[in-house]
């Protein structure tokens, strides 16, 4: 599986021909956006910053558009939906927590989570043991270090990948290193397998923007 990410919270996961896209940017949002085809097309919010769906359609690929809570299954890709009530940029908003098996991988995305108490008992009793842990930091609006850190413990991830903090700036970049400590990984992209997961316990990765 290649990871790639591309701000906000706008993450591919591909293996093979077939691709996955969280949360793509919408030309709408401040955020500078990108265009390629996926297969499968994740939206945590009903807002420009996380629901550019339509920069997903590309050459031969038009995706599947999971936008919601609830079970899905697409070309052997499992995937489950949990509700959350968030405030984002002043507004209320549903946010979907994704846990998804693609590849093997047991993946989780946090979405526009910023509350810590929205992860319930009953949503952390089905996610658990996860391998990949994608959480959106930087305080405000999002979780900051120290709850991701917490969440990424009681959902046993073996890996941890922060998005929305900003990546593009090599200054913020070791900002987050700094407070993050120890054993931070910066890449441009992160190849990886199922048995890589294996000696890892909560590894963080920093995965940069194709702009910096």
């Amino acid at each position: 599986m290649i990871i790639t990410y591309y701000g906000s919270e706008f993450v591919k996961l591909q293996t093979g021909d077939t691709v996955l896209a969280f949360n793509p940017i919408a030309k709408e949002s401040s955020f500078k956006s990108y265009k390629f085809g996926a297969d499968i097309a994740l939206v945590s919010m009903n807002n420009p910053d996380f629901n550019g769906v339509d920069n997903l359609t590309y050459k031969d690929k038009k995706p599947f558009i999971v936008s919601g809570p609830g079970e899905y299954e697409k070309n052997t890709v499992f995937i489950k939906g949990f509700l959350t009530k968030v405030i984002y940029k002043e507004k209320s908003y549903i946010n979907t927590i994704y846990l998804v098996k693609f590849d093997n991988i047991k993946i989780c995305h946090l979405g526009v989570l910023n509350n810590i108490n929205q992860l319930t008992n009953d949503i952390k009793e089905e996610i658990n043991e996860i391998d990949i842990l994608f959480a959106p930091i930087g305080g405000g609006d999002m979780l900051n270090q120290d709850e991701m850190n917490r969440i990424s413990v009681s959902l046993g991830a073996r890996v941890i990948i922060p998005i929305y903090y900003n990546t593009s700036s090599k200054k913020d970049i070791d900002t987050l290193i700094k407070e993050i400590g120890n054993g931070v990984s910066v890449v441009e992209k992160l190849t990886i397998k199922k048995s890589d997961f294996l000696n890892k316990e909560g590894e963080v990765f920093i995965l940069t923007t194709p702009c910096l």
